[in-house]
């Protein structure tokens, strides 16, 4: 009953195929990806017809079907590594020459199969249906299912999203058809016999994936998919199927060992099984070894060396991370393009050389070049990256520069890579020779060039940065120094007055102490202003002040003058939050400023009172005053004053500080009229909280 069953169904599985291999080759345009299909769908239909006439006998036991099993296998296969992208541009003439080590692997497995499978039937008659032994056969047909499963899986995870709609038919049919025979064999493997149900229903299996690869060949008669293996992921896979049979190499070496070792055999089995792999550790931990096997890879797997946004990611990324000085990321992420363990980094300067700057594992080297030497000239003009060891067996191409001695002594050096930026030389690094071998071809000579500029832009900002840092140190420094030498002349004007009022007053004791007072806290003053201008400190602290107590000390400091200010003190529980000093400079000034402005005759008065939850200050004087057009304009701002002595930034200081507490600072003034300035801060907040509670 099975035997008819097994050949209704191998028979269906070969039509299915040999009906879909005829409409692919009448579609086929003569490219590589549109005959090794159709080919693929012949062997199937070749070793479903083998089988379907073979199924009066035990399964899979002749050498015929284990050759037609492994020539659609290997269709198979071929199909999967031609989507993948290596082989889409190469013609079929030209395959076998144009062959890469991506598929070596995988002719060796069939290779060996076929070996197996020769060795297993022994006299090679092809109709000999002798006994095979498992262990030699059944682990090929495993190995084989799970290369096409691996080759599916990744057809479909490299395959861009949007186009997965094209192929996704025929991932389900080709891997569907690899995991049944995975199921099938591993059961075989497993009870030592092929199962005949699971042989029989096989052929039905592979029927029924036929309208699923012929869906996905419908809405890809070209079969021309923009599909690449992941260099990360092949990197990975390589290096684990190494160590894998790295491992089975030495667990064989073991056994070895310990089956003829005597007495010494398990000792030494586990001897050499521990530096075996500690022996991998090593090799797996190497820089070297990883960076041969990622430029072999990108040399015989892939038509470009580099993955461009892979490694322009890590170049940005290598730049932008702050664990190391600009210079040093600038150097790490140029060579890790050409797997340089090391270089240096030389910046232009205003001197006119180029000086060393930054290293990274290679020594500081000393030497400086000019900017305007054959060896800068060349690569400004040029742009071209200097291979060193081209440049000894050819210097004609480069124009016969002179290599810098400092250069050429530096050892291990290889490359010399130009930072321009703006069609300026701004520097250049040297690296290391790489670990292992980079031919500096075009694609590799570009991506070092482009690399550069944009590593030099990166570098100009930070110059750029750095003086910007600098500029706004010495504008700090000067603004300060402006406001220094504005209080200075304010006490200047201050004893001067005191000195026109000494002839007149200097036998009165009361006048006498004052001058005293006066002198000693102007002194005080000078000295604050003169450790915090050589400090560069311009920070003051805030802090709960009772201002009652700050305006008698301000109009104590004027008593000496003409005409002397009126205090009136409407609340003395007053407090604001201000620097004590910062905001007596701010009431000093504008109550000289109101001394200056008004006759000796006339009337300066400083008012102090509570409204509505502020603090107001009033200076009022009767002097000359101001016009609207000069308050609009130009009171507020600096440098500005209708004094001829005068700085003009204090009231732009004064207006300043204020602003700064949340408060304001108005004015209203008349030509001949006098003039009020209002000093307007909030309260401070336990007293703005008993404000509300009264």
């Amino acid at each position: 009953m099975l035997t008819t069953i097994a050949t209704a169904s191998y028979t269906m599985s070969a039509a299915a195929y040999f009906f879909l291999a005829v409409l692919l080759l009448t579609r086929w345009r003569g490219r590589l990806h549109g005959i090794i299909l159709p080919v693929a769908c012949l062997f199937s239909a070749l070793w479903a017809a083998t089988l379907a006439y073979q199924a009066n006998q035990p399964p899979s036991l002749s050498l015929l079907t284990d050759i037609v099993e492994i020539l659609r296998n290997a269709g198979w296969t071929a199909f999967l590594i031609v989507l993948l992208g290596p082989y889409r541009q190469v013609e079929s003439s030209s395959i076998i020459s144009r062959i890469r080590p991506a598929i070596a692997v995988i002719v060796v497995l069939y290779l060996a199969c076929l070996a197996v499978a020769l060795y297993a039937h022994g006299d090679f008659n092809l109709s000999s249906h002798q006994t095979i032994d498992f262990n030699n056969s059944i682990a090929g047909s495993v190995a084989m299912a799970i290369v096409g499963m691996i080759l599916v899986e990744q057809l479909y995870r490299n395959t861009p999203i949007k186009q997965r709609w094209g192929i996704k038919f025929a991932c389900l049919g080709i891997g569907g058809i690899f995991v049944y025979d995975f199921y099938l064999y591993s059961d075989a493997l497993l009870l030592k016999h092929v199962n005949p149900e699971i042989w029989t229903a096989r052929g039905i299996v592979n029927a029924l994936v036929v309208p699923l690869i012929a869906v996905s060949a419908a809405r890809n008669p070209q079969w021309s998919l923009g599909i690449t293996v992941s260099r990360r992921i092949l990197f990975y896979s390589v290096a684990l199927f190494g160590a894998a049979a790295y491992l089975l190499a030495m667990a064989a070496a073991g056994y070895y060992l310990r089956f003829f070792g005597g007495s010494w055999g398990t000792v030494m089995q586990v001897t050499f099984l521990f530096g075996a792999v500690v022996l991998l550790l090593l090799v797996m931990f190497s820089g070297t070894l990883r960076s041969w096997l990622r430029v072999f890879i990108s040399k015989h797997f892939f038509s470009y060396n580099y993955d461009y946004r892979e490694e322009w990611l890590h170049f940005t990324r290598t730049l932008s991370r702050g664990e190391h000085a600009l210079g040093e990321r600038v150097i790490q992420a140029l060579a890790q393009l050409v797997e340089s363990p090391g270089g240096g980094l030389w910046i232009s300067r205003e001197s006119g050389d180029c000086e060393p700057v930054a290293h990274w594992n290679m020594p500081m080297a000393g030497g400086l070049e000019p900017i305007n030497s054959s060896f800068c000239k060349f690569l400004e003009q040029k742009e071209w990256v200097i291979e060193l060891q081209e440049y000894a067996t050819n210097p004609e191409k480069y124009l016969a520069i002179t290599l810098p001695q400092w250069l050429q002594a530096i050892p291990k050096a290889r490359l010399v890579v130009p930072l321009i930026q703006h069609r300026k030389l701004l520097g250049f690094v040297v690296l290391a020779e790489p670990r292992s071998s980079v031919k500096l071809n075009w694609e590799v000579s570009d991506l070092l060039k482009v690399a550069g500029n944009q590593a030099a832009s990166y570098l100009a900002q930070h110059e750029a940065a750095n003086a910007l840092l600098v500029a706004r140190q010495f504008e700090s420094f000067n603004r300060m120094s402006t406001f220094v030498v504005h209080d200075l002349k304010n006490l200047v004007s201050q004893l001067s007055l005191l000195l026109s009022n000494a002839e007149k007053h200097k036998k009165n004791p009361e006048f006498q102490k004052d001058m005293l007072e006066t002198v000693y806290l102007s002194v005080q003053k000078m000295k604050r202003l003169l450790e915090k201008l050589s400090s560069g400190d311009s920070s003051e602290k805030a802090a709960p002040l009772f201002i009652a107590g700050l305006l008698q000390e301000a109009a104590k400091s004027k008593s000496t003058t003409e005409p002397k200010p009126i205090l009136e003190i409407l609340d003395s529980s007053v407090a604001v939050y201000a620097n004590s000093s910062r905001l007596e400079r701010v009431i000093g000034h504008l109550i000289q400023n109101a001394i200056e402005a008004t006759p000796r005759d006339g009337e300066v008065r400083v008012r102090l009172r509570r409204e509505k939850g502020f603090a107001i200050v009033e200076i009022k004087d009767t002097g000359h005053g101001m016009s609207e057009e000069f308050i609009r304009e130009k009171l507020f701002k600096p440098f500005e004053t209708t004094k001829s002595a005068g700085m003009g930034i204090g009231v732009f200081e004064s207006k300043e500080y204020v602003s700064e507490l949340g408060g304001e600072l108005e004015v209203v003034s008349s030509e001949s009229g006098g003039t009020i300035f209002r000093v307007i801060l909030p309260l401070h907040q336990n007293d703005r909280a008993a404000e509300v509670i009264r």
